[in-house]
């Protein structure tokens, strides 16, 4: 594996923990509350990252994503949370979270992300390849954590 790619893993990771942590930490209920002015929640901003992160590195790839297509099409951009999580939802993400990224470093270890088909994204970046997907990945989970924060402003968790 590549250092670069290595390196971009380990953030995605150090990232992870942390919303791991809100979904351990934050009551059931916080995590579902839609302040007034958000069309989303806590837990529909980091099940949105599993998703995201298969659709650009997997989908992308024309490799079988790691996660059923209910998520996916549960979380993609463009969705918004239609019910309140369960537990037994937060707790399967919340594995996702780790689950995911460990595949995906072996996969690419094992050179599976072989093709990838280019797609720009709604902030302009012109993603060619899975290294770019990768990085990228990581910028889009930082927007989504900065979500996180703000949304436990406005519950008033902080």
């Amino acid at each position: 594996m590549e250092a670069s790619i290595a390196y971009t893993l380990k953030i995605t990771y150090k990232t992870r923990v942390i919303l791991k942590n809100y979904l351990e930490t934050i009551a059931l209920e916080d995590l579902n509350k839609i302040p007034e002015g958000y069309n989303n929640n806590i837990f529909w901003n980091i099940a949105h990252l599993v998703a995201t992160q298969q659709i650009l590195v997997y989908k992308f790839s024309e490799v079988p994503a790691l996660v059923s297509d209910e998520i996916i099409n549960k979380y993609r951009k463009g969705t918004k949370p239609e019910a309140d999580a369960t537990q037994a939802e937060v707790d399967e993400i919340k594995t996702l979270l780790f689950s995911t990224l460990e595949q995906t470093e072996e996969d690419y270890k094992a050179g599976k992300f072989k093709t990838y088909n280019t797609i720009t994204t709604s902030m302009d970046s012109t993603l060619s390849n899975v290294d770019e997907a990768i990085a990228y990945n990581n910028f889009h989970e930082g927007i989504h954590l900065g979500s996180v924060l703000a949304l436990r402003h406005a519950i008033g968790l902080v």
